[in-house]
């Protein structure tokens, strides 16, 4: 009996230290853009950096697993996704039904409110579809900023761009009238100086579709699922998350701003 004994207790060992080392060995790869600063940018050694980054790997630590960073443009991000390039998108992307028909989103990790900025010298308040009639905006292509454009201000000049920075260098130079984009965003770019020429214009707001900021995984991969919910709920409870917040910005955001359609359908 006593040798029976052992044999189970070895048997048990053998399997826990078995767990433990596929727990240690356990990568997540996680994909995100690099040109959405403070959220994800690339350091000068070309390292992503950013709040998304620094969540993702509190949740790698939270599930007891390595962090492997893919680098992905925005129109390709979902695809690569699909393909299997990576196994979750933490690249602050907005949760819409348009995207949830081809992915599944964790709870919300943050609510990004979106604004115009324009030139200093832009008087256009407040900011109205009728207003902005025959104005060049400038945004991101692949964002919800685009439905929204076409939404509310069909009588625009809608220019997209690959990146956020080329609207950017568009709007300083005068080559657009407006740039629309995260506040949060926008807000780290006006402190630089190449943001000295511009200043936020009208409110900030949020599609009504959009549910949140959250993280991307296959549809199929409800377990991935299940455990981003879990670990992101606890980096939550245990301060974590709030010591990330605090160290790109220094209020909340976990509100959710006021609706597009109470903006805009009133005009």
């Amino acid at each position: 009996m006593r040798n029976q004994f052992k044999k189970v207790a070895t048997l048990l060992a053998a399997l826990t230290l078995t767990g433990a080392v596929q727990a240690a060995d356990k990568t997540i790869t996680l994909g995100s853009e690099g040109y959405y600063p403070p959220f994800n940018f690339f350091n000068s050694a070309g390292q992503l950096q950013g709040l998304d980054i620094d969540v993702g790997n509190a949740l790698c630590e939270q599930l007891q697993a390595k962090c492997n960073w893919v680098a992905t443009d925005w129109d390709g991000i979902i695809p690569a996704l699909n393909a299997k390039k990576f196994d979750a998108i933490i690249a602050s992307m907005s949760i819409n039904e348009k995207r949830k028909k081809v992915v599944s989103f964790t709870d919300p990790y943050y609510f990004n409110g979106i604004r115009f900025v324009a030139a200093k010298d832009t008087q256009t308040e407040p900011v109205t579809p009728e207003s902005m009639a025959g104005k060049i905006i400038g945004t991101q292509s692949g964002t919800g900023e685009v439905e929204i454009l076409k939404q509310y201000f069909p009588d625009s000049d809608i220019k997209l761009y690959p990146k956020l920075d080329d609207s950017l260098l568009d709007l300083n130079s005068g080559r657009v009238d407006y740039v629309l984009a995260s506040q949060f965003v926008l807000s780290a770019w006006l402190e630089k100086d190449e943001g000295q020429c511009c200043q936020f214009t009208g409110p900030a707001f949020i599609p009504d579709s959009v549910a949140g900021t959250g993280i991307a995984v296959r549809k199929n991969d409800t377990a991935l699922l299940d455990d981003l919910n879990g670990a992101l709920s606890a980096i939550i409870e245990n301060g974590t998350y709030d010591q990330i917040r605090s160290k790109y910005f220094s209020v909340d955001i976990t509100s959710r701003p006021e609706n597009a359609s109470a903006l805009f359908n009133s005009q």
